[in-house]
């Protein structure tokens, strides 16, 4: 999942982001209201967080401007003001939600995860699971089996993103905007020895192989005993 940070405090913004990043999310930070703007209106985030004060444009400008555009992207909103028209203000602007620093980094992700889920418009599935293969997003327990499989947070981040497109090739260049923060490259091989990694306590031993090679494409993770 990409985030999109939008506040000029730096302390603010890297705190954020590290905890973020931890959680498995892929975090993309701006500065200013009408840079964010911008790459808000063009860039495939799926949820934002925006504080209010910015320069060159304030979060509520910056949301509406969204709106007319018809960019229907979740805005969580940040704003030291916690008056009750300070934060119907802040919704009534097209924001989703209204967080009051300071805060806990734990409600930030409870309120990001609880709009992901309604923009998905069903209930966010709290396991995925390809043939015997389970992924609870709770606890980040994976389970091959009876085998428990500890992964590192890239890792469980790139299985989450193959087994969110189960059945659907993904290519590389989807991968390192997913689940990296960082544009194509064709000369690097971060994909290639993280899927290496991915596959050696995945698919080890006699079971089924799961995460499929799609040459020149990409690859793709699917059960084919299904």
């Amino acid at each position: 999942m990409r985030v999109l940070v939008v506040d000029d405090d730096l302390r603010t913004a890297a705190f954020i982001r590290k905890g973020l990043t931890q959680a498995g999310f892929v975090v993309e930070h701006e500065g200013d209201g009408r840079i964010a703007l911008h790459r808000a209106a063009v860039e495939p985030f799926d949820v934002a967080v925006v504080d209010i004060m910015l320069p060159s444009l304030d979060g509520l400008s910056l949301v509406r401007e969204l709106r007319q555009r018809n960019v229907r992207l979740p805005v969580l909103f940040l704003s030291a003001k916690g008056s009750v028209e300070d934060r119907v203000q802040g919704l009534s602007d097209g924001g989703d939600d209204y967080l009051i620093k300071p805060f806990a980094f734990t409600e930030l992700l409870a309120r990001l995860q609880a709009l992901l889920r309604r923009a998905q418009g069903i209930s966010e599935p709290v396991r995925l699971m390809v043939g015997n293969l389970s992924v609870d997003l709770r606890t980040r327990k994976v389970v091959r089996g009876d085998r428990l499989i500890d992964l590192q947070p890239r890792e469980f981040a790139l299985l989450e993103y193959l087994m969110r497109n189960q059945g659907r090739v993904v290519s590389k260049t989807m991968i390192m905007e997913h689940v990296w923060n960082y544009n194509f490259d064709p000369e690097t091989n971060i994909v290639e020895t993280r899927i290496c990694r991915l596959r050696e306590k995945i698919d080890r031993g006699p079971e089924p192989k799961l995460i499929r090679t799609m040459r020149g494409i990409g690859y793709v993770l699917r059960n084919d005993d299904a």
